[in-house]
């Protein structure tokens, strides 16, 4: 993209927003669903069978470490805590089986060279190892699944049955026209001619089912009553054949299903009381009935409108169904609750109303928790679905939270509307970032920040080490990533694995090893650029001389990344740098920009990396010193006035810098002294 391009000038820029408005971005982990949607198929801890390094025609157990998008970290059974030997394979080219494949194949089963002495009978280590243990599933490892996540497995023209809005149990067929991070565009079969009837609905709402599954459980499949009118009775026929004839040939894979919540029982009867969000006009909650219970699972609750021709508001609810809320909760939280439609009373007032119904509350054993707020807070912002036009996202502003509900504000909008009310555990809000990674179009506020021009940072060169300071590098290429086939993933191929901080590991010269140290433990998971985007400016943020990191990172780059272009920050000494940065937009490349990234800034490969080190790092990190390095970079530049009858020599270009430098160590060797006997002084005296 030319940088100059007027497109590229006006692209709204989340992170100028945040800067400008002063606000924060709610935080990633408060997304449940996008979470889930971003969880690899396999999990550490499970087993898998492996052909042997030293010998590949021989195989042995291996459990799974860690993941990295197609990457799987692992160690074979018999290394315990020993983390030397871990190795990273691609699980679409590596020689991987499930446990028991080797004893089905007649193929040999032996231990390792390395660690063949350790056990006298392996036999019996294997029955202990394997008992309890879970065995990564044969589909995820051979055949169309291998190396997918469930999203990934999601593809256009996918068949899924949906449940009508009203019954429970009628189902009709849908095929799916987008998949956006897992946000499916659905349209009903025999429609395809017709966008006006599309759906958009994130992959696990509970709606949505296998094709198949409405059969096996002998409910209806019929088209919708809104749509029934549109074709003819044998035009539905024809379309529902072809469609289960589809589907039998190209069947959804179940693994898509396998984060569906199965739903509870619920403890509703047939007249109660209760409050509910609106949801034909979600910026009210209003009075509600139950009106009619389906069975353990489902019923029917209705907006209550006392008008003589009332319009009927339904709902088709289950007991963790959003929006649906005790009596008494607007009352206790300070929220307006609106009276119903033809209600006579100035003063809404719930007792009198029950006794003028002759109706009883629902109690509140029937309601999931309802002050789980998930960490949004006011003011913070998102990315929210407009619900007057559901392909729209838009960026959103929270202007309160109350318990499980917040008041969302949609900038941008054609037509102005009011605060409307979502769930905090709602599949129509994302943080920050999330259209973008998921190049959907983000409905920006009408005075958009727009993003500046691009500029590379402007830091004052540095004085380089002397030559009588050695400089100790650490070798790099000690474990070789593999290159990994991205072939055949959609979004799980853009999904970054959680990133951990392991302050443990040497911090190199450029970044302050007590900063480090207060850095969250990990990052993650999440997409690949938004993460790997937070860890770098985490890492600039740790800098002694953020810019010098600024610059370094400018020159991180490989031909064959998947990149993007993001503008990192630096501030230093009351002056802001920007400089972009190539990050990789990929999961199998991630491993690889990380130890790229840590090699640029001469610190251990595993300061940030999807490995976790525990007490001892496999690079044996430990033995690097910071000495030589700190009192350079650790302190700011203060003028130190000689004492007097030393001008002269403080003028001499030989003399100067080696008194500046004995001082400058001084102090730091008393600062590194208390900070090791009371660090948390140190800390906060520094600030």
């Amino acid at each position: 993209t030319d940088e100059g391009s007027s497109i590229e000038d006006a692209d709204f820029n989340w992170d100028e927003f945040l800067e400008e408005t002063g606000a924060s971005a709610a935080p990633h982990t408060s997304f449940k669903h996008v979470r889930a949607s971003l969880q690899s198929s396999f999990q550490p801890g499970m087993k898998l069978e492996v052909a042997n390094k030293s010998n590949p025609d021989t195989y042995w157990v291996a459990t799974i470490i860690t993941t990295c998008g197609q990457l799987l970290l692992l160690r074979y059974c018999g290394y315990g805590d020993d983390r030397r030997a871990d190795f990273w394979c691609d699980v679409m080219t590596a020689d991987l089986h499930p446990v028991g494949w080797c004893t089905q194949n007649n193929k040999v089963l032996m231990p390792p060279d390395a660690i063949k002495e350790k056990y006298m009978d392996w036999t019996e280590f294997l029955i202990h190892d394997l008992t309890g243990a879970r065995t990564a599933p044969a589909n995820l490892l051979e055949g169309p699944l291998r190396g997918k996540n469930p999203v990934d497995l999601i593809t256009v023209d996918s068949l899924i049955e949906l449940q009508d809005s009203q019954n429970p149990f009628q189902y009709w067929i849908v095929s799916v026209v987008e998949n956006v991070g897992g946000r499916l565009r659905l349209r009903y079969v025999g429609l395809e001619e017709t966008e006006s009837y599309d759906q958009w609905l994130f992959y696990l709402d509970c709606r949505l089912r296998p094709v198949g599954w409405c059969q096996e459980n002998k409910y209806r499949m019929d088209p919708p009553a809104d749509i029934y009118s549109l074709k003819t009775i044998s035009e539905w026929k024809c379309a529902l054949e072809k469609s289960l004839n589809d589907a039998a040939n190209f069947p959804l894979p179940m693994e898509v299903f396998k984060d569906h919540a199965d739903l509870r029982n619920h403890f509703f009867t047939v007249g109660m009381k209760l409050e509910a969000v609106n949801m034909r006009e979600p910026f009210h909650i209003c009075p509600a009935s139950v009106t009619k219970v389906f069975n353990n699972h489902y019923l029917q609750v209705t907006i209550d409108d006392l008008r003589p021709e009332p319009s009927k508001i339904s709902m088709l609810c289950h007991a963790d169904s959003l929006g649906i809320l005790p009596v008494q909760w607007c009352l206790k939280n300070g929220v307006n609750l609106t009276p119903p439609k033809g209600y006579s009373g100035q003063d809404f007032d719930w007792a009198d109303y029950q006794k003028q119904c002759g109706a009883e509350a629902a109690p509140h054993l029937c309601f999931r928790n309802t002050s789980f707020s998930r960490g949004f807070t006011k003011n913070m912002k998102l990315e929210a679905v407009n619900p007057r036009n559901p392909a729209e996202i838009c960026v959103a502003s929270i202007t309160s939270v109350k318990g499980r509900l917040m008041w969302l504000h949609l900038e941008g909008l054609q037509v102005p509307s009011p605060e409307y009310i979502v769930d905090v555990e709602s599949m129509d809000i994302f943080p920050v970032g999330w259209c973008e990674a998921n190049a959907y179009n983000l409905t920006p506020p009408h005075k958009a920040v727009l993003r500046r021009k691009r500029r590379i940072a402007v830091v004052q060169p540095e004085k380089q080490l002397p030559s009588t300071v050695p400089v100790e590098k650490i070798p790099h290429d000690l474990c070789p990533v593999p290159q990994p086939d991205t072939t055949g993933t959609i979004n799980g191929r853009y999904c970054c694995p959680q990133l951990y901080i392991n302050h443990r590991c040497f911090s190199g010269p450029y970044l302050n090893k007590g900063r480090i140290a207060e850095l969250p433990q990990s990052v993650g998971p999440g997409k690949c650029v938004l993460v790997l985007k937070e860890v770098l400016s985490m890492v600039i943020n740790a800098a002694y001389k953020p810019g010098s990191v600024l610059r370094e990172l400018q020159l991180v780059e490989d031909p064959q990344w998947n990149f993007q272009e993001e503008t990192l920050k630096a501030k230093y000494r009351g002056k802001t740098y920007r400089a972009t940065v190539k990050i990789v937009r990929t999961s199998d490349q991630v491993a690889d920009f990380c130890r790229r990234v840590c090699a640029k800034l001469e610190c251990c490969p595993n300061l940030f990396s999807p490995v976790l080190v525990a007490e001892v790092c496999p690079e044996n990190c430990s033995i690097h010193t910071k000495t030589k390095y700190t009192y350079y970079y650790g302190k700011r530049k203060k003028i130190i006035k000689p004492p007097i009858g030393e001008n002269n020599n403080m003028k001499s270009g030989h003399v100067k810098p080696a008194r500046r430098r004995k001082r400058r160590k001084s102090i730091f060797v008393q600062r590194k002294r208390r900070s090791s006997a009371v660090d948390l002084n140190a800390v906060g005296s520094a600030e």
